[in-house]
């Protein structure tokens, strides 16, 4: 598996405006093999900014990798910047291969 993760440093006062933009565009990932799933994350505060982070997870890293050349990535990321900056300077990309996961356990069913 392969997790995805790219962190925006979104200007006070915009984030509505960036969430907006995530929320309203077509992420063609439902259609994209390998793909798991997508969080839009919202973190801390700063002064100068508020963290976001988009974070996808893949079946693994060629998977991904694929995504980025396809035109389904091309088409997701066609109409992300508009002519309003929302944050400061360029995403942060970070990708990790996963060494564990732990899962709950199955709930016992009750007859």
């Amino acid at each position: 598996m392969f997790i995805a993760m790219n962190r925006f440093k979104v200007l006070p006062g915009q984030e509505t405006a960036f969430e907006a933009v995530w929320l309203g565009r077509d992420t063609h990932l439902d259609r994209v093999p390998g793909f798991i799933a997508f969080h839009l994350l919202r973190g801390p505060t700063s002064e100068d900014h508020i963290l976001f982070s988009s974070h996808t997870i893949w079946r693994s890293r060629e998977d991904f990798e694929a995504w980025t050349r396809s035109e389904a990535f091309r088409a997701a990321h066609g109409s992300t910047g508009g002519a309003k900056p929302l944050y400061l300077g360029h995403p942060n990309f970070e990708g990790f291969e996963v060494i564990q996961e732990v899962l709950p356990a199955p709930q016992a069913v009750q007859a």
